[in-house]
């Protein structure tokens, strides 16, 4: 009987004891807090190195969360305004992948010493009237490379008609700095959805006697810009040096065969014409 009261004890206290060490994890589980993953916004941050004086374009331009509480002061959140705002800003240093774009790391077109902190030394700003289509359908950006090139109606009745209309190289690699839209409004709102309009002017970084001679240009007719290649082959670059040299214009009749054939001449040739005199005094003109 005794040991029947014994085991009954122990096993009354082990069961006692379970209990209470079960609702004792019971009340720790809900007691521990559990982790919440930190807010975070999204920033703008540089996609690829950009050395000090670089021309930001929209494909320098990425975006990276953050958490809220470590966003650093003069970051930009990641908007189409925000966005818009820092194409064709120039970096005042060098910004690594991935890390914030900050206020201070750039100056804005239209900005007081904007032109005079992108100009390099002895190189100076002159802008040229461009359109839709001769501007690339709005696709310049502050950092290319473009050619200048004239197009003029040669005001000569002697001249053949396929040699009334040239086109020539007027310069040749020189930087684009800023262009009318960025350079007037200092970077136009965008709600990324609507194409920013074309620009109307663009700004080229050239030497005193290239801003000269565009000088000239703008009065003898309309100015085509033609975008060089990021990426340049040494056969490329010679090529282009040699046609540069050259600079030999391209006339209609060089373009068109339908105008070689109307002047029947080859082309740059002259053409020959001969007055032909009747017995009566009539004059006949023939050309050939």
């Amino acid at each position: 009987m005794v040991a029947k009261l014994a085991l009954f004890l122990v096993v009354a206290i082990a069961l006692v004891a379970v209990s209470i060490f079960g609702v004792s994890l019971l009340n720790q589980s809900k007691q521990t807090p559990v982790a919440l993953a930190p807010q975070t916004q999204q920033i703008l941050v540089a996609a690829t190195l950009q050395q000090a004086g670089s021309l930001l374009q929209p494909s320098d331009i990425a975006s990276a969360p953050v958490p809220i509480s470590q966003v650093p002061v003069g970051a930009s959140l990641d908007t189409p305004e925000n966005r818009s705002a820092l194409i064709g800003a120039m970096t005042r240093a060098a910004i690594s992948p991935g890390a914030p774009i900050l206020s201070g790391q750039v100056i804005h077109p239209g900005d007081h010493g904007f032109l005079a902190a992108v100009l390099a030394p002895g190189m100076v700003a002159t802008t040229v009237g461009v359109d839709a289509i001769s501007g690339a359908a709005g696709l310049i950006w502050p950092g290319d490379h473009v050619d200048l090139l004239l197009t003029q109606t040669l005001d000569d009745p002697g001249l053949p008609l396929g040699q009334r209309i040239a086109a020539e190289l007027v310069l040749r690699d020189v930087r684009v700095i800023a262009t009318g839209q960025q350079l007037v409004q200092g970077g136009a709102v965008n709600d990324g959805k609507t194409p920013p309009p074309p620009a109307t002017t663009v700004t080229l970084e050239v030497t005193p006697d290239q801003a000269a001679r565009t000088a000239v240009a703008t009065k003898l007719g309309p100015l085509s810009l033609v975008v060089h290649s990021a990426e340049s082959t040494p056969g490329s670059e010679a090529a282009a040096q040699k046609a540069a040299t050259a600079n030999t214009p391209v006339y209609a009749d060089q373009v068109s065969p339908a105008l070689l054939n109307e002047n029947n001449v080859q082309p740059g040739a002259p053409a020959t014409h001969v007055t032909v005199i009747g017995g009566n005094g009539s004059a006949q003109d023939f050309k050939f």
